[in-house]
């Protein structure tokens, strides 16, 4: 006797070595086109075969997927989910010709976030998570990264962190927090660089012990010298390292990242051909980030040459109030394949069992084999190809988590 059973599914399984993917590796889904999957009751896959279940396989909640696609949830590796406040005002002024940097640079931008989350109970910050988690849910997410980092200072950094991993522990969703106190300069604060490194970096370190540490390396944010400084008492305190990087400017942070082994270089926008070449030859990943160039200025990483150079590749949806206000999967991946020139496959290895490697949790999640938790998606095609070929739909029929239905929708076909 099972938990569940999923069958007559067209099954996009991901199955295969739990090493990051690369090359001929991203275009390979092991699909299934017609199996089933028994989930145990401690909310893992128990049993992933093709063709019909057999009569000792019995399951008091049984779905028959009438042919449709099933994929492993969605791994969204790269977001900002915990803001207060909004940017309704900075999006007009984007619209009427001003920048992203001239906004930041004016003291809006991540400042104008910070403001509202600094005024903002951690009970409070809780509920607007709770409420962005379940949206990305409902639109196939299973496990995600949650920066800080609309703190910068000791006490609403610890905020955020706690507000986040009490979500964790509340919530079917596979969490992991990120701490990104480097996440812009704050002119209140004349000595915020030395505040950053000497006192809140060493809080959060005894608090979250082995947490990531992440920084914006960019002009007008942190340079090349004060992130390396950060990352040097990071690697002391023993907390891994990621970095958003050339998104702008190209100030080599890319290079230094590969050099103190940093997880992933995140952005990429402006990265330099021999840079790009050098992080694909690296254990690092590289992640590109599509909503941001579709809602500031249309610029994109160079994904297709990197993936063609070898290099590990995710794609997140940087969901935040600013440059990716969207916590849209399916919507990241149909720009990938347009703007990013990736396969459907490249796309979804990319949100999927890749997204998983970088966060480290790919025995758990990213793909549909024995033993993983039961974190899948169903949706209303037979075709996979439709995801990202008929984009901003309505996401998954349903999203289960940990063996169980977290959200659940209509289907429209007759």
């Amino acid at each position: 006797m099972f938990s569940a059973l999923i069958h007559n599914a067209r099954l996009i399984t991901l199955a295969g070595p739990d090493e990051p993917r690369r090359g001929d590796a991203m275009r390979s889904l092991s699909p299934i086109d017609r199996g089933y999957i028994a989930v145990d009751d401690e909310g893992r896959i128990a049993q992933v075969e093709p063709g019909d279940p057999p009569g000792e396989v019995q399951a008091p909640h049984v779905i028959d997927a009438q042919g449709r696609v099933v994929l492993p949830a969605f791994v969204d590796c790269h977001t900002h989910a915990c803001w207060a406040g909004e940017r309704y005002d900075e999006f007009e002024q984007r619209l009427a010709g001003a920048s992203y940097l001239d906004i930041l640079k004016s003291g809006g931008g991540i400042m104008a976030t910070v403001r509202a989350v600094r005024h903002t109970s951690e009970d409070e910050l809780l509920e607007l998570l709770r409420i962005r988690t379940g949206r990305m849910i409902a639109l196939g997410t299973g496990a995600c990264e949650i920066k800080s980092g609309y703190g910068l200072d000791t006490d609403t950094e610890l905020k955020m962190l706690r507000a986040i991993d009490r979500l964790r522990r509340e919530s079917p969703l596979r969490i992991k927090a990120t701490f990104l106190g480097a996440h812009a300069l704050d002119p209140d604060q004349p000595d915020f660089i030395e505040r950053t490194i000497n006192e809140t970096l060493p809080a959060v370190a005894r608090e979250f012990p082995g947490i990531t540490c992440d920084a914006y390396c960019e002009e007008g944010a942190w340079s090349l010298e004060e992130t390396r400084r950060l990352f040097e008492a990071a690697l002391a305190h023993d907390l891994p390292l990621r970095v958003h990087a050339d998104q702008f400017n190209a100030l080599g942070m890319t290079s230094l990242a590969v050099e103190m082994n940093a997880i992933s270089v995140d952005h990429l926008e402006a990265t330099s051909p021999k840079d790009l070449e050098m992080l694909a030859r690296s254990d690092t990943f590289g992640v590109a980030l599509p909503c941001s160039g579709f809602q500031l200025d249309d610029r994109y990483a160079p994904a297709r040459a990197f993936l063609d150079a070898g290099g590990a590749l995710a794609i997140a949806s940087n969901y935040n109030p600013g440059s990716a206000p969207t916590p849209s999967l399916p919507f990241t991946i149909a720009l990938a394949c347009r703007k990013l020139k990736l396969s459907v496959a490249e796309a979804f290895t990319a949100t999927t069992h890749n997204a998983a490697c970088l966060l480290g949790i790919q025995d758990e999640v990213g793909s549909i084999q024995p033993d993983r938790r039961a974190n899948l998606q169903m949706w209303d095609f037979t075709d996979e190809r439709e995801l990202p070929y008929e984009f901003a739909t309505p996401g998954p029929l349903w999203t289960m988590l940990n063996g169980r239905i977290a959200h659940e929708r209509r289907s429209t076909q007759t």
